[in-house]
């Protein structure tokens, strides 16, 4: 029987991790906070030669295409609801994308026949002897793992517990954003609509079956609302946009009844190391952004390379965590450079930067400077150059 490892987290960099280390023989078990799946959520994409070879030697291209969003042009428009400037599709949503919870559920059904999923429950504790880790859980009897692994996201629980408070590691930005299901009212269309006011952005993109999501960024420096009482950051958020021009309040108006939502203030995970021991961070919990910095192809690119090192290392997980961190600090540097850039982008502070914001992209989606569009929006998504690793048992 392989090495145990027990991964924190069933969202897209958990199970992704599952996978190959199921093919290189661990036996493997997911816990997740969650009582499921968690549906919904922002439409993710991949770009780029890195992204595009993973998912190839995963075998789960051509069901993400089949899924595949009709991602459309992003537009600026103005409170009139005219057309300011359009970027190209690639813009936003790379060489395909796909929601999050369609995503998340062609990992799990890739990965549930062979990895061992426990839903509603989280780690309590975990203390790490020179045999492996003693890992006690809020709901389930205690057990012992030979690797641990925090996939748990921007809040890691994980971090937490093995690396110090939040705060130590969490870089906020001055921004906020929110995500909610509602109605498609506008019917524009494939693509998205940006809307922007000094501080406040809104985005609306069309889904599936009549539904569209809603993307809310705005400055805020404050705590805001306890992140588990949806109640009062809904309400939060109505009161932020109750005098916004456009659509807003047409929109906003579906809010209370949202199926889905999520808040949350826009922050970055920066830390030294991301292992400690026989502990490891992968994705979000290590090297995220609240969005904006391709973090679902970061994360199923650094799936890939931990699996590859922890085999290549042949179990040796002090020197498979010093390569993957190796291999992998360009690369999570190059992404979180662009997620800086998402509340100005959506949200400029003044009615001056919203001008300027404009008049910048009207000349890079101009003719001559569409290539370069492309390239900057591929490149660091291409930071990386994936090492090959040994080929997996075909279990």
């Amino acid at each position: 029987m392989g090495m145990s490892v027990l991964i924190s987290g069933a969202s897209i960099a958990g199970p992704a991790l599952a996978y190959w280390l199921h093919r290189y023989g661990y036996q493997v078990t997911v816990v997740e906070r969650a009582p499921e799946l968690r549906p919904g959520g922002q439409a993710v994409d991949f770009r780029g030669e890195a992204h595009m070879t993973v998912l190839r030697r995963m075998g789960i291209l051509d069901e993400i295409t089949r899924y595949r969003t009709d991602a459309g042009s992003l537009r600026l428009v103005d409170a009139a609801g005219d057309e300011l400037v359009a970027l190209p599709a690639s813009f936003a949503g790379g060489e395909v994308e796909i929601q999050r919870g369609d995503l998340a559920r062609i990992l799990f059904e890739l990965t549930e026949g062979d990895v061992e999923y426990v839903f509603d429950d989280s780690i309590a504790s975990l203390t790490e002897t020179a045999d492996g880790v003693h890992v006690t859980f809020e709901r389930a009897a205690p057990r012992w793992f030979d690797l641990v692994v925090g996939a748990d996201g921007l809040h890691s629980n994980v971090r937490r517990l093995v690396f110090g408070e939040e705060s130590r590691f969490v870089r906020e930005s001055g921004y906020r954003v929110a995500l909610f299901d509602a109605p498609d009212r506008l019917g524009a269309g494939p693509g998205s609509l940006i809307y922007s006011e000094p501080g406040r952005g809104l985005a609306v993109s069309p889904t599936r079956a009549g539904r569209a999501n809603v993307m809310c960024v705005y400055a805020d420096a404050g705590a805001g609302p306890d992140r588990r009482d949806v109640e009062a950051r809904k309400r939060a958020l109505a009161a932020t946009y109750a005098d916004m021009g456009w659509r807003a309040e047409e929109l906003m108006a579906d809010l209370a009844e949202a199926d889905t939502f999520y808040a949350d203030s826009i922050g970055m995970v920066v830390m030294d190391s991301w292992s400690k021991g026989r502990v490891v961070l992968l994705g979000d919990a290590g090297y995220g952004a609240t969005c904006g910095g391709m973090g679902t192809g970061l994360a199923i690119v650094c799936a890939y390379v931990l699996a590859g090192e922890l085999a290549a290392a042949d179990g040796d997980h002090r020197a498979a965590f010093a390569g993957y961190e190796r291999a992998i600090g360009k690369f999570t540097r190059a992404c979180q450079q662009v997620a800086g850039g998402v509340g100005p982008f959506f949200a400029p502070m003044t009615a001056g930067r919203i001008k300027r914001r404009t008049r910048i992209y009207r000349i890079l989606t101009a003719g001559p400077f569409l290539r370069f569009l492309d390239k900057m929006t591929t490149k660091a998504a291409t930071s990386i150059t994936l090492a090959d690793y040994p080929v997996p048992a075909r279990l």
